[in-house]
């Protein structure tokens, strides 16, 4: 397996690749494996790895660009990888929603579009199809890219103010305040909002790309946010522990505080959610260097080489996730959902050494052919 670039920080393609298989784990109904995810032990998920680290690549690449060949240029190739999710989740959007269609039929399982909410597919087909390509018709499992696809629209235009952080961090957090306020979201065809709001986790992404592009300096006394790190992560696990599950304890609180603990939403990247995913970064990032040796060993390969190449591996994953499903509902029993992760994660890793090879591949005609244009930057996803 051939990774990418001696000189990446390859924490950002480890953790990556370890969201995807959360992604792909936590997407099987009743997968005794998914119990070991983040999202059981941390007030966030899998998602908020992706989106941070998205904004982290693209804080390097995009910046890096911006600074040597202007706005306009590294804009271009911003708005050129939104178009690439854009088709990539119109293909991921036709197969998925064949899978599930033809499962539920041939197994008779009408509750499958239900509820991955196709069975509008049915009702308005020719509609559906038009609000599926103007993305606000988002089915269950597809609501991720829509979301980068946005991000990255509005990060194109933002771009220049990477070269004053202060600033764009400040209308980011106006912007995200505002819409917590507000409740504003981009419509959805079947009601409501996006799954994940978009000018609400664009904070997130937009602090991933000033801590890569203009990392601001260490305080003095580290220490300090170790501890408040820890208490954040402690907080959100006594919350999912020992409050969540337990009503008769919120039953106790006043009105104010229950609908506090209650209401950590994921639609609108709630401030908890927020908080958590940056004392974990902050705290991975104390305690893994850069250069840890172990990233580079045999058993951390298959996860960096994941992470490499997110793009076909997440798709790859929303498919197999929903073929575990229906080989766990057809067989019961440990030794099934054994075999459907070990097979799914493996499948993972076949897509991204392929990606791989084709990439290694590409790399060699462009040597052979040096007027070919070429470009460095990271993959967003």
């Amino acid at each position: 397996m051939v990774l990418i670039g001696s000189n990446r920080d390859l924490r950002i393609d480890f953790f990556r690749g370890v969201a995807l298989w959360w992604i792909f784990m936590d997407h099987i109904p009743d997968n005794w494996l998914a119990q070991f995810s983040l999202r059981n032990f941390a007030l966030c998920d899998a998602t908020e790895i992706f989106v941070l680290l998205a904004g982290y690549a693209a804080g390097l690449a995009y910046g890096r660009s911006m600074d040597r060949h202007g706005w306009l240029f590294a804009g271009a190739d911003v708005l050129r990888r939104a178009w690439v999710l854009y088709i990539a989740h119109i293909f991921l959007f036709v197969v998925f929603s064949a899978q599930v269609s033809y499962s539920a039929t041939a197994l008779d399982r009408s509750e499958y579009l239900d509820e991955i909410h196709l069975d509008v597919l049915a009702e308005a087909p020719y509609r559906a199809m038009l609000e599926a390509l103007l993305l606000s018709f988002q089915p269950a499992y597809l609501n991720i890219l829509p979301m980068y696809v946005a991000i990255l629209a509005m990060f194109a235009l933002v771009l220049p103010l990477l070269r004053w952080p202060s600033i764009l961090f400040g209308l980011s957090i106006a912007v995200y305040i505002t819409v917590r306020i507000t409740g504003y979201n981009f419509p959805s065809w079947t009601g409501g909002g996006w799954y994940f709001n978009p000018v609400a986790w664009q904070l997130l992404f937009v602090i991933g790309s000033i801590l890569a592009y203009a990392p601001p300096k260490l305080p003095v006394v580290p220490w300090i946010l170790d501890l408040l790190a820890i208490v954040t992560v402690l907080t959100g696990i006594c919350l999912l522990w020992l409050v969540w599950p337990y009503p008769e304890i919120t039953s106790r609180l006043s009105a104010g505080a229950a609908r506090i603990l209650l209401s950590v939403d994921k639609e609108g990247l709630h401030p908890m959610r927020l908080l958590s995913i940056l004392a974990l970064a902050w705290l991975v990032s104390r305690t893994i260097s850069a250069r840890s040796a172990w990233l580079t060993k045999w058993f951390a390969r298959p996860i960096v080489l994941c992470g490499q190449h997110s793009l076909p591996v997440f798709c790859a994953g929303i498919f197999l996730s929903f073929l575990g499903r229906l080989a766990m509902e057809e067989r019961a029993g440990w030794a099934v959902q054994a075999g459907v992760n070990v097979i799914g994660i493996a499948a993972m890793v076949a897509v991204g050494a392929l990606a791989a090879w084709y990439r290694q591949k590409g790399r060699i005609v462009q040597a052979a052919l040096p007027d070919l244009p070429h470009s460095d930057n990271a993959r967003v996803i």
